[in-house]
């Protein structure tokens, strides 16, 4: 990348899926970009929810997704409604001037997305700190389950992310036997790199508890992804373990 083409750059503004703390220290130390627009929203809530601001430090912007703006509600709910404290995951849920009327002539869909008090389900999980700021954690499809342990493919793609030679990593859950579900990752390399799965494997054993950490890598020369830019990983569960380094 040449660099000189990008100096007059000031603000990035990361979307359309939530972006590891590596990926936001890669764009601060390469580019030199101090200033992030990040935030969190759906089409449903009209592209509104929750953003980090300009005064805000690169922690708030590298680690969260900001807080709601004003005229919005923002609570994180369990599967019986009950908002839950901070620090506790569970259902990400807006509600306010932000959250549409409802899904064209398909009432049954708009019941299930807002319900009776107004309150728009996401279907992401995430929580709350201390000052207010949304940490997303996954699509609630997305979480597996791994011996009994709730386990969120976002935060072992983040820690995957800081190996050198990853590009570009996603992580899906497969049944296993034992554990009824196991992590297993799909990793683009470096143009410069050639890393072994079994190397990548053994780095997240020393960053991350060992029900998180992937019992498969598979090796991809490029993610599969959607008109939007998305990651789909319906399509790389079509993808068999002997795909090109699997390990």
């Amino acid at each position: 990348m040449d660099h000189t083409r990008l100096t007059s750059l000031r603000v990035a503004a990361p979307g359309a899926a939530n972006l590891a703390d590596a990926y936001f220290e890669r764009i601060r130390d390469d580019l030199n970009i101090r200033e992030f627009a990040n935030g969190y929203a759906l089409t449903e809530s009209h592209a509104i929810g929750t953003r980090v601001y300009p005064w805000d430090d690169f922690e708030t912007a590298s680690t969260s997704s900001g807080r709601p703006g004003p005229g919005i509600e923002l609570r994180i709910a369990d599967a019986n409604g009950m908002t839950q404290p901070a620090g506790k995951a569970g259902e990400i849920q807006f509600r306010g001037y932000n959250v549409m009327r409802g899904y064209f002539d398909d009432p049954d869909a708009t019941a299930a997305a807002i319900d009776a008090q107004g309150w728009l389900h996401t279907g992401d999980i995430g929580y709350l700190d201390e000052f207010g700021r949304l940490h997303v954690n996954d699509r609630l499809k997305d979480m597996f389950i791994v011996g009994g342990f709730n386990t969120y493919p976002a935060e072992i793609e983040g820690l995957l992310s800081r190996h050198p030679a990853v590009a570009e990593v996603a992580v899906i859950g497969v049944p296993d036997e034992r554990m009824g579900e196991v992590g297993k990752a799909f990793v683009v390399l470096r143009n410069d790199r050639e890393v072994p799965g079994e190397d990548i494997i053994a780095f997240a054993r020393t960053t991350m508890a060992n029900y998180k950490v992937p019992r498969e890598v598979v090796i991809l020369d490029e993610m599969p992804r959607n008109a939007s830019g998305k990651i789909t990983k319906s399509r790389l569960r079509e993808i068999r373990g002997d795909a090109k380094g699997a390990a």
